[in-house]
């Protein structure tokens, strides 16, 4: 007997976008089931990072449907836009904290100011979180007496911080120093294996073979191919993919 399919937690179909005469996603299908660590990869300027800022309604789609937790999302208006966010985390390049909190106080913010949390409740929300990403001693440290890896594991408790279904990471090494890539990587790792719904755009091909479930390829605003990690690293993907890889392990 099969099991049932599984339903999406987000399917996105047809996705299209641009940016003036530039057509930066030309009819992108991506779809995430809950549970699942999607990484995509692709050159730069394949439209990876606007396809996740177009998934949480940082920036209107010209056409096409995104269903999320079983609702139609696109097009909501603004005000309702920052509401749906809240069940997506996003992680961006540049770890965006607050110059002005503590650790502590970026992510118990949120918490309080958006969803009324009792200030003693977020903070003890934060200290956990903390924990999580394991910087259990930062918690009253500012950002600039933090590493980049450091903040940005900051950024990622704040972003949990909001019980998000679903967990979207814009190339979050790409600013980091090498030495402190690792120590992202690690914790996001933790929480795919946690089972924590994610979408990744990454250059990191280590990342993807250990915490992916399925790796997306993406080229001139395309879908250009799409695999469970095994058989995307195996060696028989379509020749423009497998050049990609070969370059990127230089």
């Amino acid at each position: 007997m099969t099991a049932p399919p599984v339903t999406p937690l987000l399917d996105a179909v047809a996705i299209w976008k641009s940016f003036g005469a530039l057509e930066v996603l030309r009819g992108v299908d991506l779809s995430v089931t809950p549970g699942e660590c999607l990484v995509l990869l692709g050159p730069s300027g394949s439209g990876k990072s606007t396809l996740l800022r177009c998934l949480n309604l940082l920036e209107p789609i010209a056409s096409g449907s995104i269903m999320f937790e079983g609702k139609e999302i696109a097009g909501t208006p603004r005000k309702q836009a920052a509401s749906l966010r809240r069940r997506m985390g996003m992680v961006f390049q540049n770890f965006e904290l607050f110059q002005h909190l503590s650790a502590l106080d970026n992510i118990a913010f949120g918490p309080v100011r958006v969803k009324h949390m009792p200030a003693k409740q977020a903070r003890e929300l934060a200290h956990h979180l903390l924990r999580k990403v394991h910087l259990p001693d930062k918690a009253a440290a500012f950002p600039d007496e933090l590493s980049g890896g450091q903040q940005q594991r900051v950024a990622i408790a704040r972003a949990l911080a909001m019980e998000p279904a679903l967990m979207l990471y814009d190339e979050p090494t790409s600013a980091l120093d090498p030495e402190t890539v690792g120590e992202v990587l690690s914790v996001m790792q933790e929480l795919a294996e946690e089972g924590m719904t994610s979408i990744v755009v990454t250059h990191e091909l280590g990342f993807a073979r250990r915490a992916a479930n399925e790796v997306v390829f993406m080229e001139a605003g395309l879908v250009a191919h799409r695999a469970p990690v095994a058989a995307f690293f195996d060696g028989s993907a379509p020749d423009r993919v497998v050049r990609f890889l070969h370059r990127m392990h230089g």
